[in-house]
């Protein structure tokens, strides 16, 4: 066994219920899959596979051009708002 990684919950630090194992070789990885999956511990039965690379979810703090967000909540960068005041007088005068 080379590390293992097993996730906590943020808001309450407790343990999320699955863990990552990486081993030394993929034989030493099939052979532990075989044996311990559908292994009983604890009254509950294991699911032991091979990790799978998932794509990333595009959501509103990812960026599709891979730089940094713009702003502090993501996204484009706007101006700030100020006084709304003699808006009508500013118009008029353009």
């Amino acid at each position: 066994m080379v590390e293992v990684f097993l996730p906590a919950d943020r808001a309450t630090g407790r343990p999320r219920g699955f863990a990552f194992v990486e081993l030394a070789d993929e034989s030493a990885a099939a052979e532990a899959i075989q044996k311990f999956d559908g292994h009983e511990v604890g009254g509950r039965a294991l699911r032991v596979t091979e990790a799978e690379d998932r794509p990333r979810r595009a959501g509103m703090f990812s960026d599709p051009g891979g730089g940094p967000p713009a702003g502090p909540r993501g996204g484009k960068k706007s101006r700030p708002k100020g006084s709304r005041r003699n808006i009508r007088g500013r118009k008029r005068s353009l």
